[in-house]
């Protein structure tokens, strides 16, 4: 087992991997930027070493200083979390060569599921569900033109190193394609340094499901079932949940099956999540793999009583699975609120100094937060602030405890989106299960009531 860890990320999961670390009795170091000196990840790692400016850039995206800091500090592997450079190849690569241990996958399975249209061609060739699309990227504008007119508007233009909604166009006419394809050309080079696009039929109102996975270094692979991420705005998911109310039991033994399968076909190991769409007929269709721990992975940890960032890091220091895929079990419904720092009408961010904050716990409740009392709100960094988990026995009692919990939130000196999600929670159709990507769309869409469409949660 590894004595000490350096975890490559800030907020949130970084306290998450202090938690897995601590109890599995190994050491930590936080690495922070300038504008992180006092966050609590730097407060409650073992110890902390500063490597840049605020600028994601100059810090947590910069690999030479987070490599410096591995080795100065003696550390013999590297956690990334999520986001920044967790799904970096080229720092899995240099882990490889400094002899530090990266916790993921391995470089050459990241850089695969990394580009989205060889990623298609793999998983389509190892039987997985794949929507109609080009099989590499779009080299010409008549290109798209033809192959749009051969799978039916409308399509969708996307990003091959894609990700948060970012290099992504929808064409419902002949005449957009051009333009579209351009502006998620220039999207893509700016977000990803690769202006490379691909096109794919485009499923109106789907669910996205994704599937969880953990693979060992021995070939042993297993799946902890689904979560529900069609609460989303913009592509960023807003609330996530499992298990999905719109599979079976047969439909997810189906799943879970294709899923190991594509995780074989790519010799997978350590922790990923292989996303689908789901059509309205209940047809399955890959879409992309995150070759990292997942923002909304507690909601599978609360149903499956697995906790993922240890075997994460079991999995890494070379030892085998805990358990196997029959020893996986399924009990009651878990959900997740993401609490972003923004006005939860116009969505704009929220950064400043928190005076109060006061989540209340309970049965069945976890909080996963960078926040505190008199904290400072940065606004250099992603705007989420917090995750709240519940678990209920059914997805009845997890949507009453989640009411229950962010009704009696107090969070003092910014704006967070907890209006936004008492509203959701409260809409008919969420409470149905009827929870297609364009749930926001609609919802968002409605009238205003008199005093503005989201009172205040505190």
């Amino acid at each position: 087992m590894f004595k000490k860890i350096l975890i490559a990320n800030r907020g949130e999961v970084a306290m998450r991997v202090i938690f897995a670390c601590r109890e599995l009795g190994i050491k930590t170091v936080a690495i922070y930027s300038e504008a992180d000196e006092h966050s609590l990840h730097v407060r409650f790692a073992d110890e902390d070493i500063c490597i840049g400016p605020a600028c994601s850039t100059d810090s947590y995206l910069n690999v030479p200083a987070v490599i410096s800091a591995a080795e100065i500090t003696g550390a013999d592997a590297i956690h990334p979390g999520y986001g920044f450079l967790s799904e970096s190849a080229y720092l899995a690569e240099v882990c490889e060569a400094c002899h530090i241990r990266f916790i993921g996958p391995d470089p050459q399975v990241i850089r695969l599921m990394g580009d989205k249209a060889r990623a298609r061609r793999v998983m389509k060739k190892a039987g997985v569900p794949v929507l109609p699309g080009s099989d590499g990227p779009i080299d010409s504008e008549d290109r798209a033109l033809k192959l749009a007119k051969e799978i039916g508007y409308p399509v969708i233009v996307k990003a091959t190193a894609g990700g948060g909604g970012r290099g992504m166009r929808v064409v419902r006419i002949a005449a957009e394609l051009p333009t579209a394809v351009k502006t998620a050309r220039r999207e893509a080079e700016a977000a990803f340094g690769l202006p490379d696009v691909y096109l794919e039929k485009y499923v109106e109102s789907p669910r996205h499901i994704e599937f969880q996975i953990l693979g060992d270094q021995f070939g042993n692979l297993i799946h902890l079932g689904e979560r529900e991420c069609s609460i989303q705005r913009r592509h960023q998911k807003l609330l996530e949940e499992s298990p999905s109310r719109a599979l079976t039991d047969k439909m997810r033994r189906k799943m879970g099956h294709i899923v190991i399968d594509a995780a074989k076909a790519v010799q997978y190991t350590n922790a990923g999540t292989f996303e689908f769409l789901m059509d309205p007929r209940g047809h399955f269709y890959f879409m992309e793999a995150n070759t990292r721990l997942q923002v909304e992975h507690p909601v599978t940890e609360m149903v499956t009583g697995m906790d993922i960032v240890k075997e994460q890091i079991r999995i890494a220091a070379g030892e085998a699975l805990s358990i196997k895929q029959s020893d996986v079990t399924f009990t009651g419904h878990s959900i997740e609120c993401r609490i972003n720092a923004e006005d939860p009408e116009t969505f704009t961010p929220s950064p400043g100094v928190i005076h109060v904050f006061s989540i209340p716990g309970g049965p069945g409740v976890r909080v996963e937060t960078l926040a505190h009392t008199d904290c400072t709100i940065s606004p250099y960094y992603d705007s989420l602030i917090a995750k709240i988990i519940v678990h209920g026995r059914d997805r009845a009692e997890a949507i009453a405890r989640m009411r229950r919990v962010l009704e009696m939130a107090v969070i003092e000196g910014i704006k967070t989106s907890i209006p936004l999600h008492l509203k959701i929670l409260d809409d008919p159709d969420f409470i149905a299960g009827q929870c297609g990507t364009s749930f926001m769309e609609r919802f968002l869409a409605r009238p205003r009531t008199s005093g503005g469409r989201f009172a205040e949660a505190v």
